[in-house]
């Protein structure tokens, strides 16, 4: 009589992350969950308050008639001051973000050079860029060269408004993408480089071939979230009367129809819609990427999967190293 063995049942994707969470922490007995739920309603119950008593507040101060909120039902109000606000916005975070990304990568691998005279000038441009609040950086790149030139009894252009946002943005977000692109690229195995070094690569080969496009999956959340924040430090934009979409909102719009909590409120709207989007389409990206199995190195910030079974990392970089290569 032969014995019939039942197959175990694969496991999902749900029932894997449930095991790896389980790993990671105890699960909540009925005690803990009942004390958490009422934690989470007592929370919940705080939150409904708090924003009971700000509507309150809100409507006591007369801020929800229909007056100061009809403004925004005009097609007129858009385009004459929101939209004009958000391309100011959006083109200056456009152009910082791609300078930025160009000062990262330059001064990221700048960091990871073997000679002394281009890692320690880049190392030092990047902490010093890192150090200075940006909104002091904007200020000065505006203010600065013109005040120092008229102290010297010559004569200097005025650094337009746009030019001013753009370069502090370029500076001090480029910085941190300096650090987010060497960390990425030193995230990776070790034996990557070994196995390109093995194959006969030099280390512009390494770079290239090898190391970067596995690094750029790695860091690709990492550097989404960086460009969230460009996007949003360009608002300070404000202390040099920048024309963008917080201008708009908090001086122009309450200057002409006396509405600033209802202008602040839909210009928050505005933020948040184009942060959204710019976090999906992120998310998107960095997902196909990865699904395309072209990395060995973990996602910055997360746990990465293990190398496959019978298979050393060095094994798989070299086969990597060998298809970039031509071999």
């Amino acid at each position: 009589m032969s014995a019939v063995t039942e197959a175990a049942p694969r496991k999902t994707p749900k029932a894997a992350k449930a095991k790896e969470a389980s790993v990671l922490f105890d699960a909540p007995g009925p005690k803990a969950r009942l004390r958490n739920n009422i934690l989470t309603f007592v929370g919940a119950v705080v939150l409904l308050g708090i924003v009971y008593v700000i509507l309150a507040r809100l409507a006591d101060a007369d801020q929800f008639q229909g007056k100061l909120w009809e403004p925004f039902i005009k097609w007129s109000t858009w385009t004459d001051f929101i939209f004009p606000g958000l391309w100011g916005t959006l083109k200056a975070a456009l152009v910082g973000a791609v300078l930025a990304l160009l000062f990262g990568v330059i001064f990221g691998l700048g960091r990871l050079s073997d000679h002394w005279w281009l890692r320690v000038p880049s190392a030092s441009i990047v902490e010093f860029f890192r150090a200075i609040p940006l909104l002091l950086l904007i200020f000065f790149v505006f203010s600065g060269p013109s005040t120092i030139a008229n102290g010297l009894n010559r004569e200097f252009p005025q650094v337009s408004a746009f030019a001013a946002v753009v370069i502090g943005l370029t500076l001090y977000n480029g910085a941190v993408l300096a650090e987010i692109f060497r960390s990425g690229i030193l995230s990776l195995p070790k034996g990557q480089t070994e196995a390109a070094y093995a194959i006969g690569l030099r280390k512009n080969g390494v770079m290239r071939l090898i190391l970067v496009p596995q690094a750029t999956t790695a860091m690709m959340p990492a550097i989404v979230s960086q460009l969230v924040v460009l996007l949003k430090d360009s608002a300070l934009g404000w202390i040099i009367a920048y024309p963008d979409l917080l201008n708009q909102g908090f001086r122009i719009l309450p200057n002409n129809f006396n509405n600033l909590i209802p202008a602040a409120i839909v210009i928050t709207m505005v933020y948040i819609a184009i942060n959204m989007a710019l976090s999906y389409v992120a998310n998107r990206l960095e997902r196909r990427s990865r699904r395309s199995k072209k990395t060995s190195a973990p996602a910055m910030g997360a746990g990465g999967p293990a190398p496959a079974p019978g298979m050393s990392v060095t094994g798989q970089a070299t086969g990597e190293a060998g298809a970039a290569g031509g071999i």
